[in-house]
């Protein structure tokens, strides 16, 4: 056998050799592997969740059914305020619910007059100055405010003046006491329950932040 062929065998043996050796450490296509999506099965699959945009405002929706007259009107309200918060708004309306109602029982009109629309204000010193002429004072104790709901929505669009109507549920305790000092009216140690109606309004996008009572109904 003549040296080009021994040479031949050698390079083939040791190509079959390298071939051996190549599988062994790469492995062969079997087992629980996945083939390669199509272009078609690339385009099919779904991603695994959608971001919806554009949902409900829960600022709105926690306080009023959606799509209702009084969520379309708080919408617009936010619109012209981005900033206005509905939420915020039922809180700070219950706070001022019981320093008015505190303020008026015990004649400290003076406190609370910024926060009354003018008539609202005539209205309580007409019924304070009442009270005063026939030497009667108030002594009451405010119990808590069990319930808050946002009632009603109006939203003038001309004017962009808002007009929120808020139902409270409070308890305390109130006497009237005449001149002499004597209770004629009510007890000290016993929680009454008052529920009122209120509504507050304010023009959306104004510098003042403050809501005036500008209506109430027992």
């Amino acid at each position: 056998m003549n040296s080009p062929m021994i040479q031949l065998l050698v390079l083939a043996g040791i190509a079959v050799f390298l071939i051996i050796r190549l599988k062994n450490v790469l492995g062969t296509r079997e087992g629980f592997e996945k083939p390669p999506l199509s272009q078609d099965s690339r385009a099919k699959k779904k991603p695994e969740f959608e971001v919806i945009e554009g949902g409900p405002d829960h600022d709105i929706t926690d306080h009023v059914d959606a799509d209702s007259p009084q969520a379309n009107d708080l919408a617009a309200m936010k619109r012209i305020e981005p900033g206005f918060s509905v939420s915020e708004f039922v809180q700070g309306a219950r706070g001022a619910y019981e320093m008015i109602v505190m303020g008026f029982e015990r004649g400290n009109l003076d406190d609370i007059q910024p926060f009354l629309a003018e008539d609202v204000f005539e209205t309580f010193v007409d019924v304070v100055a009442a009270r005063e002429d026939k030497g009667l004072k108030i002594e009451a104790e405010f119990g808590g405010v069990r319930e808050t709901t946002l009632q009603n929505v109006v939203f003038h669009k001309d004017t962009n003046v808002g007009e929120i109507t808020m139902r409270f549920v409070a308890e305390l305790t109130s006497v009237v006491r005449d001149k002499g000092g004597d209770i004629i009216e009510g007890d000290e140690t016993a929680l009454k329950r008052q529920k009122d109606t209120w509504t507050f309004a304010r023009t959306m996008g104004a510098d003042n932040p403050n809501w005036l009572l500008v209506a109430t109904d027992g």
